[in-house]
């Protein structure tokens, strides 16, 4: 497959077309940002972990049956993955209060969540990505009621698969998003699953071992992702 001309330049990700038309090489950089790129920073090592990270849970996700774009690893920071018809809308599960939820609502932050929380954001960075619900996303053509409904069906499977992986790796998933487009037709998990877009933390501490340490001036961010890897299983090299 022949790598060609950038498409498109994320926060933390480069996408590059293919000589595939169904095909794209996404490039993970060591960039980190937060607080709607207000903050950004390069952390050695960086874009291999979470490169590696991702294909790990990928692989995971498509082996209990979950659709993923994730096709293979190219390299130590890249990846080939299908070329998806995104849609604008992020899916957030929510089992332990944290973040956002603590602050919208007043609510003590480690509370669990029974059942867990299910949202809907607009991914709209100049918006801050605002909450959104079924119905905002219907009237404003952002995704289809099926649509909707395939995507809170598979962010809920995702979910009974990853916390009793992290579980079983002493971690607690507190929370994450999901991006999904379609290929051909069908709702596919897209984008990526690392520890930049979830909040996990040690089961017995509840030490922070995720982005949430960028964010907060923790120290120690990739060190972090790189012990959440081990414990599930993960070969850094």
């Amino acid at each position: 497959m022949e790598k060609r001309e950038a498409l498109y330049a994320g926060k933390a990700k480069s996408v590059y077309l293919t000589d595939d038309p169904d095909r794209l090489v996404l490039h993970f950089r060591d960039d980190t940002s937060a607080f709607d790129g207000q903050r950004v920073e390069s952390l050695a090592r960086k874009g291999m972990v979470n490169n590696t990270f991702n294909a790990f849970i990928m692989g995971k996700l498509q082996a209990a049956g979950i659709p993923t774009h994730f096709d293979s690893q190219l390299s130590d920071t890249e990846c080939v993955v299908k070329r998806l018809d995104m849609i604008p809308v992020e899916c957030v599960v929510r089992n332990i209060a944290a973040g956002g939820l603590v602050k919208r609502l007043g609510v003590e932050e480690g509370s669990e969540l029974n059942p867990p929380t299910f949202e809907l954001f607009l991914k709209n960075d100049a918006l801050h990505d605002p909450m959104i619900n079924e119905s905002l996303a219907e009237t404003f053509g952002w995704a289809t009621p099926e649509q909707l409904a395939r995507m809170k069906t598979l962010t809920f499977q995702v979910n009974d698969v990853l916390k009793r992986l992290f579980l079983d790796g002493g971690m607690l998933l507190v929370d994450y998003k999901l991006e999904f487009g379609v290929f051909k037709g069908e709702i596919v998990l897209g984008d990526e699953f690392s520890p930049d877009g979830c909040r996990l933390w040690d089961a017995k501490t509840r030490e922070k071992m995720d982005k949430d340490r960028f964010r907060q001036g923790l120290g120690g961010v990739i060190e972090a992702y790189e012990e959440v890897g081990r414990r599930i299983g993960i070969d850094f090299g």
